[in-house]
Order: structure tokens, then sequence, then C-alpha cells
């Protein structure tokens, strides 16, 4: 039985929704790929701010239209399509669609759409060799944190060089 159209246009309304929160999306080819492997991939994303909706086509062009962000998308919209939605971590989300379709064998990414630009298969590659928000924020703090030591240090020896200039001007002048 298929859907009426209360139910497609729900949907789409979800699928808006949902890209007006994304940064980031992938479309992936998920032929061939069972309940529990599309179970796995989601909740591989779950953990990474993403999601992953398996919609028609036509529905995603609905949901796309009159949205000059995501436009562009319309190119990817042929086949069976799963559309991973992303925001937030977008390199470890995509590192988590790689991990998942290294284990598998069975999915290959289509292409992406990032800040609206369409995103080849190396772009797509290169975010996920980025370092994660956590390993970025802490390369920050230690940059941070050297350059407060630098200035303490700084800081703290010019009376310790005053100091040391004076007992030596003291003790040349005593001779």
């Amino acid at each position: 039985m298929g859907r009426t159209l209360e139910s497609k246009q729900q949907i789409v309304e979800e699928l808006k929704v949902l890209l007006d929160g994304a940064e980031m999306a992938l479309v992936l080819d998920y032929k061939g790929l069972s309940i529990k492997e599309m179970s796995d991939l989601r909740d591989r994303l779950r953990t990474k701010d993403g999601v992953c909706k398996v919609t028609k086509n036509t529905l995603m062009r609905q949901a796309i239209d009159g949205n000059s962000s995501w436009s562009k998308l319309e190119s990817l919209l042929t086949g069976t399509n799963a559309f991973v939605l992303i925001k937030g971590d977008v390199g470890g989300a995509v590192k988590a669609v790689q991990s998942f379709q290294k284990d598998t064998k069975k999915s290959e990414t289509k292409g992406g759409l990032f800040e609206g630009k369409l995103l080849s298969q190396d772009e797509i590659k290169a975010i996920a060799s980025l370092p994660s928000k956590e390993a970025l924020m802490a390369q920050i703090a230690g940059a941070i944190n050297s350059i407060a030591t630098k200035v303490a240090v700084g800081i703290n020896e010019v009376p310790s060089g005053l100091a040391r200039s004076l007992k030596q001007h003291a003790e040349n002048g005593e001779d």
C-alpha cells in the first residue's frame, strides 16, 4: 500500500527540518544493505551528531526545492539513496560513514554537499582526515597554555634580571 499525501507531506517537512539544522549532507548508495547494517550505520552516526534517512528521491527533491543551500544536491538524486545529514562534528561523522563502508564493503558515497558546494570523493576523504573537534580543542588549549607560560616566565624574568643586575653592581661597587 502506498503512502498517503499527508504522510508524504509529513516526511518532506521532517526532511526540511533536518536540512535546516544540518551543515553537511552525504548521499550514499545503500543498495544491498540489510536492516541490521543500516541500524549499525545509524548507531555510529548518532554519536557524531549525524542522522541517516532513507527516502525517495522525489520527496528529497521537494524538501530541497527553493532552498538555495541544498539545491545542488539535486544532481545526486538518482538510484537508491540514503541521506546522511550531519551537524556539529562533520569530520567525525564522515569518518564514521567511511569506517562503516570499510567494514561492510557494500555502500558507496555518491557525493556530498557542504556549505553549498558539491564535494568530490577526494574532498570527502580530506574532511575525514581532519582531526576531531576534541583534538583541535586540545591543540588550541595547549597553544594558549604555552603562550601563557611564556608570558609568565617573561614577566617573572624582569624583576629577577633587575635583582641580578643590582647584585652584580653592588658586588662590583664594593671592590
